[in-house]
């Protein structure tokens, strides 16, 4: 599976969870949340770093913006468009 893919199977999980749900959560307090957050998810078995989380994003915004009118699409991102951090946790709470 890719980041996208395990970011979605976890969070579907943390839905029906609410203790798994609660850990996450927590890593939100920690000195450093991002990597808080990744070292968390791989104790849970699920393989997710930092910089493949931050690269899924990036990459998925650049196709989807290469996809529309042939490429030729120069509109700005939008804030936090590609964040997948921020949307997992935005779906949480």
């Amino acid at each position: 599976m890719n980041t996208l893919e395990l970011l979605d199977t976890l969070q579907k999980k943390a839905l029906h969870d609410e203790a798994l749900r609660a850990e996450l959560l927590s890593t939100r307090q920690s000195e450093d949340p991002f990597s808080a957050f990744c070292a968390k998810c791989r104790e849970l078995g699920y393989e997710i770093y930092e910089m493949e989380l931050i690269q899924a994003g990036e990459e998925f915004v650049a196709t989807m913006k290469r996809s529309t009118n042939g490429g030729g699409e120069n509109s700005p991102m939008l804030l936090g468009e590609d964040d997948f951090y921020e949307m997992f946790f935005d779906a949480l709470q």
